[in-house]
């Protein structure tokens, strides 16, 4: 008895092999954001062609960033993104975060500045609501705690200075640095960002706590409060 013929390939199985073997050969900056994105869909989204899918992500969210940033009840409303590929992609998200914090932790953080800038934009600068972080430093500057002591709205996190210190206390932290994000884009500090600067610096002064810095991260850039001369 003749065997059946083999099934022909897929037609994007070949456009996968080129686009790894490019991977392999150039790393990231051979790529787009939506072929990057492409790769990883492969592995969540096997038996089908990803390439519009990833093309549809990137058209909706901005960028690959952006994309792996979005909430899930955003990606699922994109056609062809289930929640399972949805969690795929945060996890991803998450994996990046975890990958910029280890690059931090440990070190010195005044001498590894850009590593520290890099992790801040890692995981806030697509926030859709305002974040308030604070970075608990011991007596060598070294990173002891990374946490979110303010969330709110798009365009506020209530955060309270006295919150603020007792934390740093119970961590004994000698020194912090503040962290927060402006979802709209722009970084430029408001009134009350510079108040709530003032207080927390005051109310930390008095307990013999160093307050290093004041970063606002925006969808393009960070502005230092240090560096515009309001600290």
């Amino acid at each position: 008895m003749t065997k059946p013929a083999p099934k022909p390939k897929p037609h994007y199985h070949g456009h996968r092999d080129r686009l790894r073997a490019r991977f392999m050969e150039g790393g990231v900056s051979a790529l787009a954001d939506y072929e990057l994105l492409e790769l990883y869909l492969f592995r969540s989204i096997p038996r089908r062609d990803v390439k519009p899918l990833a093309k549809d992500l990137i058209a909706r969210f901005g960028s690959f960033a952006e994309t792996i940033s979005a909430p899930v009840l955003l990606l699922v409303e994109v056609k062809g993104i289930s929640e399972k590929t949805a969690l795929d992609l945060k996890i991803l998200q998450a994996g990046a975060l975890r990958l910029a914090q280890e690059t931090v932790l440990s070190r010195p953080v005044l001498s590894s500045w850009s590593a520290l800038l890099d992790y801040c934009r890692s995981a806030m600068q697509f926030e859709g609501k305002e974040q308030f972080r604070v970075l608990f430093l011991d007596k060598k500057n070294r990173l002891i705690a990374d946490e979110i002591l303010g969330q709110g709205t798009v365009d506020r996190a209530p955060v309270y200075p006295r919150e603020v210190i007792k934390r740093a206390l119970e961590l004994s932290s000698t020194a912090i640095i503040l962290a927060h994000n402006h979802p709209s884009g722009d970084p430029t500090p408001s009134q009350s960002d510079i108040d709530l600067t003032n207080q927390i610096i005051t109310a930390a002064k008095a307990l013999n706590v160093a307050v290093h810095d004041h970063l606002i991260i925006g969808r393009n850039n960070i502005v230092s409060f240090k560096t515009l001369g309001l600290m």
